[in-house]
């Protein structure tokens, strides 16, 4: 059955048994707008927005792994604040010759992604639209901690990174050439890994700035480093480079750092903590904030790419 075929509520009363309902949900979809609880009275918000044939395609990624990207992108965004995700707000524009089973599975996958940080969907709008468009508004909890901000590096602060870097960046590398394996990264490229409860971990652990690694590393680490007024080097030798990254790299030619040092999409946190704090082995140091701007790398400047611009 098509969307038009559904038609706009035949489509939303598909899609709404899909999404659960949660501990901070008072009233859930199905009203002019939904209510939820804020036990912190503060509420972190954050917006993404995902474009067929600029995020993603269907022919690489299935209908559930683009709820899962779409649900990420934005839950991460509130961890690296700190944050306890506790709501999704979703727009949906769609051609209406879509299937309607392919905005079901974006549903499951946009609830599965979302439980993972005990969040559920409580609300969106519709729209038909040339363009396949899903727009995502996540708000979150802070639980009584400060928000960790982008400003707060410290000289001799120790920088370090939480999750998997690289290996989305290696598998749209991989499908862009035509091919489907390694399965490791095509599979990180269709749906990230993200260790959300590491962002409200570094907050109190203390950690003096946090980012959502999304447009490439040393790109968004110039975020920090600009905000905070202070220099980043990053060390080469603390990443691992996974025999699957390394042979993709020498088939297609690629330097696999690249991937590693400006690949977008595996959404890692990066934090700066003060000189000292014992981080759990999942908190990987990489670099050191130093006196000065800009990044570099292994205290040179990096002639690579530095990450995704939507407008360059």
């Amino acid at each position: 059955m098509s969307i038009a075929e559904a038609g706009e509520f035949g489509l939303i009363g598909r899609i709404v048994p899909r999404l659960g309902t949660g501990e901070t949900t008072v009233i859930g979809p199905g009203d002019d707008a939904a209510v939820v609880r804020t036990p912190d009275g503060r509420v972190v918000a954050s917006t993404d927005v995902l474009v067929e044939g600029r995020h993603f395609r269907r022919d690489w990624c299935g209908a559930a792994d683009v709820g899962h990207r779409a649900a990420a992108a934005n839950l991460a965004d509130i961890a690296a604040m700190g944050a306890v995700p506790t709501s999704l707000l979703v727009a949906l524009c769609v051609p209406t010759g879509l299937d309607v089973g392919w905005v079901e599975g974006l549903a499951d996958g946009l609830t599965a992604e979302a439980a993972l940080t005990g969040a559920t969907v409580v609300g969106g709008d519709t729209s038909s639209s040339p363009t396949l468009t899903i727009a995502v508004t996540a708000l979150g909890d802070l639980r009584g901690a400060a928000p960790v901000r982008r400003d707060g590096a410290k000289p001799g602060d120790t920088l370090a990174l939480a999750g998997r870097i690289g290996y989305a960046a290696a598998g749209l590398t991989v499908l862009s050439r035509g091919f489907r394996t390694p399965k490791l990264l095509v599979e990180a490229y269709r749906r990230p890994s993200i260790p959300y409860a590491a962002g409200p971990e570094a907050a109190l652990l203390g950690a003096t700035s946090m980012i959502d690694v999304s447009d490439g590393l040393l790109q968004d680490l110039g975020h920090i480093a600009e905000a905070s007024g202070v220099a980043i080097d990053v060390r080469r030798e603390a990443f691992d480079l996974p025999d699957q990254m390394r042979d993709a790299a020498k088939a297609l030619g690629v330097d696999p750092y690249q991937w590693l040092l400006a690949g977008g999409d595996d959404h890692p946190l990066a934090a700066t903590f003060p000189a000292g704090v014992a981080l759990p082995p999942h908190w990987r140091p990489i670099g050191t904030v130093l006196p000065g701007t800009g990044i570099t790398v292994d205290h040179k400047p990096w002639t690579g790419g530095l990450g995704w611009d939507h407008f360059r």
